[in-house]
């Protein structure tokens, strides 16, 4: 294992299994220190967090803690219906929350079933009666593509550029359709950020955005630099190949 401090948060370089090891571990740490209304995590999409889920389960990892209280979200959308498999929560849902038996009351998925500015509004107000005013995510879990985009953040997005000061938004990506996803304010609005990149297809994503120039525009992973002090990026050696130490 190795850890290092870089100005996009703390890096550290570990196997797949210690990782999803750690994730568990921060999730019970992090609900035993919260003192918020509710105890909000946010997952992502994409292979790796549903591998991870079906790892909590088969290992019984998640803590009880925070399968008893903590309020299940995911940070971005797509505008399908949960039972779509490219949808975010339906995978959360189908790989992590059903197998455990997490309650109704606590999850809480971008209600999609509305017109998307609709959904972003509907939104807004839960996550304010759960987190509090100003407030995101307790602990926001994300990933990071090949293009360096977390979240709905994706290369070129007006997001990047001004969200209105608001933590969550809705946007039409063109050959991506509509989205509904945290922005660069609500990313400043978590208390605990933790990205998962793993795999050699995100090394040159990752070197960008920990050693390329400063282009938030065309690197959004960047705008992590802005909460870096609550930033943890777990990758393995081969997403860390051309990461300088």
């Amino acid at each position: 294992m190795t850890s290092l401090s870089t100005a996009c948060g703390r890096l550290i370089v570990d196997t797949k299994e210690n990782h999803f090891a750690r994730a568990a571990t921060l999730l019970g740490e992090t609900q035993a220190r919260a003192t918020g209304p509710a105890f909000t995590v946010a997952f992502s999409g994409g292979s790796t967090p549903q591998d991870w889920y079906r790892w909590c389960v088969a290992q019984r990892a998640l803590p009880a803690a925070v399968a008893a209280r903590a309020h299940f979200t995911v940070s971005d959308e797509r505008h399908v219906p949960l039972a779509d498999g490219q949808s975010n929560f339906g995978n959360t849902t189908r790989h992590l929350l059903d197998p455990l038996a997490i309650p109704a009351a606590q999850r809480h998925p971008w209600p999609v079933e509305l017109a998307p500015i609709a959904a972003v509004e509907n939104y807004r107000a839960t996550l304010r009666k759960l987190a509090g005013p100003g407030k995101a995510y307790d602990v926001c879990f994300l990933g990071m593509g090949d293009d360096a985009h977390t979240a709905s953040l994706f290369p070129g997005t007006p997001l990047l550029r001004n969200e209105g000061g608001e933590l969550f938004a809705a946007q039409e990506v063109p050959g991506k359709g509509w989205r509904l996803t945290i922005t660069p304010a609500g990313l400043r609005a978590c208390g605990q950020i933790v990205v998962l990149a793993l795999g050699a297809n995100k090394a040159p994503a990752l070197a960008r955005v920990l050693h390329g120039p400063d282009d938030v525009l065309n690197t959004p992973s960047q705008i992590l630099k802005t909460c870096a002090d609550r930033v943890l990026w777990l990758v393995d050696e081969p997403a860390a190949a051309e990461v300088k130490g």
